[in-house]
């Protein structure tokens, strides 16, 4: 696809919280806020020329490979948000990608997402194939206070549940989306911390896939949760609180 004439290097995008994306408190769910930012992302991507699509032709895509999301405020229901997105860094098969929610002038949230230009035949990173120097890259402009981490995992995980991968949680890349993770795992945690917006943001790292018919387990210790495969993490999270 060619780049749109529509094209900016700073995309703004508007969006109606509706009400399958709240909470019963009618609050924004912290999985659609990352659908938000995540299909966001999509869409800068098609406007940019290097959109899953283009991507396919060279048997690419971009995969997450860590998130960071700081919360101030989540939206309420039928409120109109503006997702800004941008380029922090692009180089050989990385990429950073920093995203902010505003409710008019309000910074209501931000993210910083890691991602890995993936080999959708061999499974494995390999440098971008597209042209990427129409975007201007802000490697000083931060969406986030604290960059993404990695996860500390040297520590004692005490096992809370089994999860077997459904078609409902693969995407397009023929793999669990990166949101299902999460949802998988504050399924776990007591709703009160959820509905009283005890969590101001999350720290997240995705380490290997998960295909349709897995067997996981989803383990946690304090503030930190995994899911693994055959005693293998694939994910981690840690809850910013």
């Amino acid at each position: 696809m060619p780049i749109s004439p529509n094209f900016t290097s700073i995309l703004e995008q508007e969006y109606e919280i509706n009400f399958l994306q709240c909470y019963p408190n009618g609050l924004l769910k912290y999985t659609d806020l990352c659908n938000i930012f995540q299909i966001t992302a999509g869409i800068h991507a098609d406007l940019g020329g290097i959109s899953f699509s283009d991507m396919q032709e060279h048997h690419q895509a971009w995969v997450m490979s860590k998130m960071r999301l700081e919360i101030i405020n989540l939206p309420k229901w039928k409120e109109k948000v503006t997702v800004k997105t941008w380029i922090k860094s692009l180089e050989n098969s990385r990429s950073t990608r920093c995203l902010e929610l505003y409710h008019g002038n309000e910074k209501l949230a931000g993210c910083e997402t890691y991602w890995v230009a993936m080999n959708t035949q061999t499974r494995r990173p390999e440098n971008l194939a597209l042209q990427h120097e129409h975007f201007t890259k802000f490697p000083e402009h931060n969406a986030t206070e604290k960059e993404v981490q990695k996860i500390n995992l040297n520590i004692d995980f005490k096992a809370m549940n089994n999860y077997k991968v459904q078609l409902s949680d693969i995407d397009i890349v023929n793999h669990a989306n990166n949101v299902k993770y999460l949802e998988w795992c504050l399924n776990t945690i007591d709703p009160k911390m959820i509905l009283r917006q005890k969590i101001k943001g999350f720290e997240m790292n995705f380490l290997k896939e998960l295909n349709l018919n897995d067997d996981v387990v989803i383990s946690n210790c304090e503030t930190t949760y995994t899911i693994a495969k055959e005693d293998k993490i694939c994910f981690a999270l840690d809850l910013i609180l």
